[in-house]
């Protein structure tokens, strides 16, 4: 998915503050268009949500200063489309990955 991805080979970490004040380190998994906007996909390495295997998903924009900011997806039709949009990259990533692994 172009130039975003390439920049996530390496393993990208982010700290998360939840609205309880829990701070959460997160892995950035991929961040992908849907539409006109961009989200972002986290993969919680600490706490509760590391061991759920729970994977947080954003709407993800640039300020004009370059600085990366995180909002949340509010409307269910939208976060349907992003789950469905992630969930393809997921599949085509495990594909990737085994075609990968029968090369090696």
């Amino acid at each position: 998915m172009g130039k975003k991805d390439e920049e996530l080979d390496d393993d990208i970490c982010v700290t998360l503050e939840l609205d309880g004040g829990e701070k959460v380190e997160c892995e950035i998994l991929t961040i992908f268009p849907v539409g006109d906007t961009d989200y972002i996909a986290l993969l919680p390495t600490t706490g509760s949500f590391a061991e759920d295997g729970e994977v947080f998903l954003y709407r993800y924009v640039e300020t004009e200063d370059g600085e990366p900011s995180l909002d949340n997806i509010m409307d269910d039709e939208e976060y349907e489309a992003v789950y469905d949009a992630f969930d393809e990259w997921l599949d085509s990533s495990e594909f990737d990955e085994l075609v990968d692994d029968e090369e090696e």
